[in-house]
């Protein structure tokens, strides 16, 4: 795949699918700015493994909430080098509760950190985005998005609303030469899934048409190709990455 911009800003990525998806980018040849809110160390420790493989790194904390820091933070990206040419937004949290036990502030703590994030995300990149005519966007959202589940009504409300915002944006930019495109991971296999135990691994495994969880960096490609020049008349679309469990 090749990349006619040259840097990209990936939120959410000290560690997790956001990580992946950072060395993964780096690999490419891109500048990965590497955003985190907490994770200071974890961070510096993804912009150590990039350049050691080669790559180039540079590390930005902020909280993707905070519309304010958000703002900074591009400015800071385009001043350092002239421009934002992609942007992955993956930040986001989870706060599940079933629906008759959930709290308003339970739901727009998710809604926030998940949704709102990115509408600052999109916006902000499309404004710096439309001077060079150039830019593509990937939102990463999820199969819950789609599909529901229990006790996650706060997480599947974000997730949904981003696969629809996201198309909303891809229609107003289309028109200067900038992308909005959407993946959707299913189950994938992280430090989180690493602490459930064999029954409920294969009770989800189950539901699987392919069998397995998939891997950060099977997410992370797709992530890489909806940036790249490989897809350049695709935009408003929704990329699964969840082995056929949703179709």
């Amino acid at each position: 795949m090749t990349f006619s911009g040259t840097n990209v800003l990936v939120t959410g990525s000290s560690r997790g699918i956001g990580a992946e998806i950072a060395k993964v980018l780096a690999g490419y040849g891109l500048k990965v700015w590497i955003n985190y809110r907490s994770g200071a160390d974890a961070a510096d420790a993804v912009k150590a493994d990039i350049e050691a493989a080669g790559g180039e790194a540079a590390v930005i904390g902020f909280d993707v909430s905070d519309e304010a820091a958000f703002v900074d933070a591009v400015k800071t990206i385009v001043d350092a080098d002239g421009a934002l040419a992609y942007l992955v937004n993956n930040a986001g949290i989870t706060n599940d509760k079933l629906a008759l036990r959930m709290k308003s502030d339970d739901f727009m703590s998710v809604i926030n950190a998940n949704l709102k994030s990115a509408f600052i995300g999109c916006r902000e990149s499309m404004k710096v985005m439309r001077k060079k005519k150039f830019g593509s966007i990937v939102n990463i959202a999820s199969i819950v998005g789609e599909t529901g589940n229990a006790g996650q009504s706060n997480y599947a409300a974000s997730k949904g609303g981003l696969i629809a915002m996201n198309k909303s944006f891809a229609l107003e930019a289309a028109s200067s030469g900038i992308r909005y495109n959407t993946v959707t991971p299913g189950f994938i296999a992280t430090d989180m899934t690493d602490t459930l135990n064999a029954e409920i691994k294969d009770t989800f495994v189950s539901k699987i048409p392919m069998g397995r969880f998939g891997k950060a960096r099977e997410v992370a490609e797709a992530t890489a190709f909806l940036l790249s020049d490989s897809a350049s008349y695709i935009t408003g679309e929704t990329l699964k990455v969840n082995g056929g469990m949703y179709m």
